[in-house]
């Protein structure tokens, strides 16, 4: 089975984002690391404060190590994932071949690494936020208003409700590449 890496926040990740996808992924039999902003072994605390133990630090992801990597939202995703760190893994995941994929809020960092550019994806919004939207179309996207849009190795979705959704999708792909 894959390995794959969660990216989430070390303060205000979404926890449905978060645990819903990875619950589909483990129950499908694969090994799930988790990164953040914060050292391993140090806790990263979710918007409703769940808590998770991280595996490694961002710094030191080795993008060959892993089948998917997944950039998840939250509040927290914008202040502490929102930096070149994190365009170059996306770059690196992109250029490999493997699949990236990015909920909630997240897919605009996608966007702003560049990884978007003429695909099409979903975001975030709401009917008083509409920032996710423009993020995406400034940086080349075409924006799908689903809850999960696959392009390719890509996958994006709108947030929380579509978490289920989500995991079943990346779960689903990485069946078909094994």
């Amino acid at each position: 089975m894959a390995k794959v890496l969660f990216i989430i926040a070390k303060q205000g990740f979404r926890d449905k984002e978060y645990f819903i996808p990875k619950k589909i992924l483990e129950n499908a039999k694969h090994k799930i690391k988790t990164a953040s902003n914060c050292e391993a072994g140090e806790i990263a605390v979710g918007a409703d404060n769940s808590k998770v133990k991280i595996d490694l630090n961002i710094k030191n992801v080795k993008v060959d190590d892993f089948r998917a990597i997944i950039f998840i939202g939250g509040p927290g995703a914008l202040e502490n994932l929102d930096n070149e760190q994190s365009y170059q893994i996306a770059n690196k995941t992109v250029a490999q071949n493997k699949l990236l994929a990015a909920i909630c809020v997240a897919p605009t960092i996608l966007a702003k690494a560049g990884i978007l550019k003429g695909k099409k994806a979903a975001v975030w919004s709401s009917l008083s936020d509409k920032s996710g939207i423009k993020t995406l179309k400034n940086n080349g996207a075409e924006f799908i208003d689903k809850n999960v849009v696959q392009d390719g190795n890509i996958i994006t979705a709108h947030g929380p409700k579509a978490a289920q959704e989500f995991g079943e999708k990346i779960a689903n792909y990485l069946s078909t590449e094994e």
